[in-house]
Formats: C-alpha cells, sequence, structure tokens
C-alpha cells in the first residue's frame, strides 16, 4: 500500500510568513494575521529594541503571543564580515537577549541581509540554532532539504497573490507543499501595500486542508518526521520523537504517538 506523509490532523499543506527587523509595523502585521488565524515568525535584532521606529523588550511576550520569536543578529550586522569573534558575539548575544527577554527559547533565525558562508552556518550549528531563512526564493512549494539555509517560496512583492492561487490549487501529486512567504513589516507602509498582505490573507485563511504554522514549528515537524524508524518490511514504525506524526497508509489516515510502535497493515 502507498504510504503518505501528512501534516498535523491530516492537512495536506501548510503556509508560513517570515518578518524581519522588529520594526513598529510588526503590530498592525501582528494584528492582520491574528484576525485571519495566520502564523508568523519574526526576526529581531536585539540591538535594536526600544530604539525609534523599533518594538519595546518589554512588549515582546504580549506582542508575538501566539507567534515565533527568532534571532537576526544583535546589530544586524554583514556576518560575512565579522572575524570569528566578533561573529560568535552577534549570534550568541542575540540570542540570549531574546531568550530573556521574552522568556522563551530560541532556536531560529534569519541572516541578515541574505548574508551566509559555510563558516556562517557551522556557527549557528555551534550555538544551538536549528534552522536559519536565507532570502533565495525558489518560487516553489517544496519541503526544505537544508534548514540552516531554508530557501523560502517568495517574497510577499514577488506577485504574491498569483502565487497563492497557485498554493490553493497544487495537484495531487505534489506532496506536502509549503509556500513560505518572507518580508519585512516596514515595505508595506513604505510602498502603501497593506492592502494586498490583507488581500493574500483573506485568500489564504479558513482552508481545511492547511496547517498555519510557524517556522520553528515546522522544522519540528518534519525532523520528527523524517526521524520515524520503520522496519525493514515497513510492518511496524517507531516514533521516537516528542511530538505525532500523521501519514496515510493506504485509505487509513495514521497519527503515531511519541514513543509508539505500531504494526501496521500492509
Amino acid at each position: 500500500m502507498e504510504l503518505q506523509f501528512l501534516y498535523p490532523e491530516s492537512k495536506t499543506k501548510a503556509l508560513t510568513f517570515s518578518y524581519d527587523d522588529g520594526q513598529i509595523y510588526d503590530r498592525r502585521l501582528i494584528d492582520l494575521f491574528n484576525r485571519y488565524g495566520i502564523k508568523g515568525t519574526f526576526h529581531l535584532n536585539s540591538g535594536m529594541l526600544d530604539k525609534e521606529g523599533f518594538v519595546t523588550g518589554k512588549e515582546l511576550k504580549q506582542l508575538y503571543h501566539g507567534h515565533e520569536i527568532a534571532c537576526h543578529g544583535v546589530n544586524h550586522e554583514y556576518l560575512n564580515h565579522l572575524p570569528k569573534e566578533l561573529l560568535v558575539r552577534e549570534l550568541w548575544d542575540d540570542r540570549r537577549k531574546l531568550e530573556e527577554l521574552s522568556e522563551r527559547i530560541i532556536l531560529g533565525m534569519s541572516y541578515a541581509f541574505g548574508e551566509y558562508s559555510e563558516a556562517v552556518v557551522n556557527c549557528l550549528d555551534l550555538i544551538g540554532i536549528k534552522y536559519a531563512r536565507t532570502v533565495e526564493s525558489t518560487k516553489r512549494f517544496g519541503v526544505p532539504s537544508d534548514f540552516l539555509r531554508w530557501k523560502p517560496t517568495c517574497h510577499h512583492n514577488d506577485d504574491v497573490l498569483t502565487k497563492a492561487k497557485s498554493f490553493l490549487n497544487t495537484p495531487g501529486y505534489m506532496k506536502l507543499p509549503l509556500f513560505y512567504i518572507w518580508g519585512h513589516s516596514f515595505e508595506f507602509e513604505r510602498e502603501n501595500t497593506w492592502d494586498i498582505i490583507e488581500e493574500l490573507c483573506s485568500m489564504v485563511a479558513n482552508k481545511d486542508d492547511i496547517w498555519y504554522v510557524t517556522n520553528i514549528d515546522y522544522y519540528t515537524y518534519i525532523t520528527a518526521m523524517k526521524n520515524l524508524i520503520f522496519s525493514i518490511n515497513r510492518d511496524k514504525v517507531y516514533n521516537p520523537s516528542s511530538i505525532a506524526v500523521w501519514f496515510k497508509l493506504g485509505e487509513e489516515v495514521i497519527s503515531i504517538q511519541p514513543g509508539e510502535t505500531r504494526k501496521l497493515g500492509i
């Protein structure tokens, strides 16, 4: 029988948003996301908090409630320019400060200016960052192959409404499509395009087949999915992770629970 992996609650598609810098326009964007039941990840520069035009440290817990806070470097530095000691400090101190202010464990980031290298990626692994978003749009809906070089689908200025229509009508042979949109909230204010992001949210909201997810929750689920252990004959499966993973075997939808070993009818 055919085995087809699914997203949580047997959803077949996933949607995530990613916004950088932490300027005050995050407030309006989050209000929009909340009204439409959409999840976002917000990459913040902890050294810019409380400065003019940026959100404040004291509002992080309330403002980003229900969304993800992630790193973007303390001072939005060009990471490839930094000696290794300053590189470690730019990333480590950002994670430390954001964790202090948000009282969360911070595991994700995006590369300032989209700049990274092997040395930067290796540094992320050492300080415990699990994923990092680039600015290299794929124009596709595929599951990422490398979470430390995570390439999004598109920027919100890249004819995003047309792309959304394609996402909503992906053909059945496309498995686990992910629509990943990134940008900066200040761009909506600067370019007077708040109507476009609201139209996008209205278009993609409240769909029974879509999983609305933050970057880190998506990473966590796909990692758990890939860590499932199947017997050679595929008649048993073990889930060593701490979250349930969903798949379809033939016509049967199966949720394999954390720590569960399940016999499969094949």
